[in-house]
């Protein structure tokens, strides 16, 4: 006959949110209790001057003016080249005009390449800006729930501060904690499947499996921590109920 043994339903992490950066919380968009998925907005910071530095990057990246300019300079002094290189070939003009008319061109295509490199750095400062600005943005890392609000709008966040924004626990899956005695260690292994029993008021028989088999033993008691994993879709089972596990 199976043996049932104890065991703790656990939330696979709590996860306390933070900002990567300083600044006042403007809005918070999440309340306790909500249900969050991974990547959703949970706060907003001020964030004006970071709004104008990158719309002032936008500007200079869509900027042709410049090289627009360089463009027709180098059109036009090859052209010019190409006319003095005929008439030398022609005697009609000197070799140190043509000369000169060649020096014009270089000068002309490296005035154009600095014209070019220049758009490219403002494009580079625009995804510099929007990653500046994404930083504003405080965003769950995980799909759970809400457990609760620390911090609220007016309010300092910065990623060193002992309060964060939010703490955020991740219930599906659950982890299911056990303790087994020694006799049980070679008979439990990753992968094996368990049935587990929450306590009331939830109720009912689950499927889990084995993910992690300690490999240190508690001399005193005799025993090994087991861990299973509980797939808990619609999050049905709530975290922190005590249990029954049946292998």
């Amino acid at each position: 006959m199976s043996k049932e043994y104890d065991c703790l339903i656990e939330a696979r992490q709590t996860v306390e949110v933070r900002s990567p950066v300083e600044g006042v919380i403007e809005t918070v968009h999440l309340k306790r209790g909500a249900d969050v998925k991974k990547g959703q907005l949970i706060a907003s910071l001020h964030s004006g001057p970071e709004r104008a530095a990158l719309d002032l990057a936008r500007s200079r990246a869509v900027m042709e003016g410049e090289v627009k300019s360089a463009e027709a300079r180098v059109d036009l002094a090859r052209k010019k080249f190409e006319r003095a290189d005929e008439l030398q070939k022609k005697n009609f003009v000197s070799a140190s005009a043509r000369d000169e008319a060649e020096a014009e061109m270089r000068l002309a295509s490296e005035q154009l390449r600095a014209a070019q490199e220049n758009r490219r750095l403002a494009e580079l400062e625009v995804k510099r800006a929007e990653e500046i600005l994404a930083q504003r943005e405080i965003r769950s890392p995980v799909t759970g729930v809400v457990v609760d609000v620390i911090l609220r709008p007016g309010e300092l966040t910065s990623s060193n501060q002992k309060d964060p924004i939010a703490r955020l626990m991740e219930i599906d899956p659950l982890h299911v904690e056990l303790i087994l005695p020694l006799s049980e260690f070679g008979n439990i292994k990753a992968g094996r499947r368990a049935t587990v029993m929450p306590e009331k008021p939830v109720g009912g028989t689950y499927q889990a499996r084995v993910e992690v088999v300690d490999q240190m033993f508690d001399a005193a008691s005799g025993t090994f921590g087991v861990r299973l994993t509980l797939p808990n879709p619609g999050r049905r089972i709530p975290a922190g109920l005590k249990c029954k596990a049946r292998f």
